[in-house]
């Protein structure tokens, strides 16, 4: 028996997507051929490893049993293809998941410089304010700001980002300036809930040996980043946001710092991947350049 390297390769993207189309849409070939892949691999083991329907895809018992042994060898297969490129410089595809404004301030500005030095790698870089599913979405590495989330990523932590509370200064000269918890209570927050739910508005400040969310008032709920500070610029209440986020607006005089004892707690900052112990050169090396870019860019990173 004969088992093509590119054909698991193929069946580990479609059992991580659970998608067809998916799978053959990062892998850069028609669904069809995805099929066919599947079905020759099929035939040879003499197994059914997908259970297929017009709306999911599904792993049968034997190719649950395939999956972790298939994605060792193909990251194995892939290592070695890549083992040997430095002379010629990488090739093939990273996918990154970045945070919104730390992709459009930081990382965009500069990629070039990395895709000078290796014109044949190409970045797929995804930005959302949503917490995203590395595996199933198909990332190779995350940019997580906050919680780590799931325990299957593997990384390390990069720093810390210190966060302030910024209002507008036209919101100031309304409402006047918080000098104190207790003038909180005239105040408004923009609320920030990603989902719009219903959750209550807070002012997250410390407390003795951690932190205390205090109930505020919001005249507006937003679901993004941008909207967020967009909200505040337009004197729409109190935020709180990483340094990072009001650097430019704070040159530009759109935005003044409030209750700087009060700011809420520094949010962990963590660059993971989804290879295990395993990782494809080109994707160390792309982590490699985040790290070193964040680490010159960022001051506030470090805790």
């Amino acid at each position: 028996m004969r088992i093509d390297l590119e054909s698991l390769s193929i069946f580990v993207k479609v059992a991580e997507l659970g998608s067809f189309t998916r799978a053959g849409e990062q892998l850069g070939m028609p669904k069809a051929r995805v099929s066919l892949r599947l079905k020759a691999l099929e035939k040879e083991l003499g197994s059914q490893l997908f259970q297929r329907s017009t709306r999911v895809v599904r792993l049968t018992p034997e190719g649950e049993e395939l999956l972790p042994r298939a994605r060792r060898l193909a990251r194995d297969a892939e290592e070695l293809g890549t083992m040997f490129q430095g002379a010629r410089g990488l090739r093939g595809r990273v996918r990154i998941d970045l945070p919104v404004n730390i992709a459009r301030d930081i990382i965009l500005p500069r990629l070039p410089e990395l895709l000078t030095r290796h014109p044949q790698l190409e970045v797929l870089i995804n930005t959302t304010d949503r917490r995203t599913e590395p595996f199933r979405e198909g990332f190779d590495c995350v940019l997580r700001v906050g919680a780590q989330g799931d325990p299957e990523l593997v990384g390390r932590k990069l720093g810390i980002l210190r966060m302030m509370n910024y209002a507008s200064a036209a919101y100031l000269r309304r409402y006047g300036t918080p000098q104190r918890l207790e003038d909180l209570e005239r105040h408004f927050v923009v609320h920030y809930a990603p989902g719009l739910g219903a959750e209550t508005p807070t002012f997250e400040y410390p407390h003795e040996d951690g932190y205390r969310e205090l109930p505020m008032r919001s005249m507006v709920t937003v679901s993004s980043v941008d909207a967020y500070v967009a909200a505040c610029r337009a004197g729409l209440g109190i935020v709180q946001i990483p340094r990072l986020n009001a650097r430019e607006r704070l040159r530009e005089d759109t935005l003044v710092e409030v209750l700087p004892a009060l700011t809420c707690m520094p949010m962990p900052v963590s660059l993971l991947h989804t290879y295990g112990r395993s990782v494809p050169r080109r994707v160390r090396v792309v982590m490699t350049w985040l790290t070193e870019l964040l680490d010159q860019s960022l001051e506030t990173y470090k805790g």
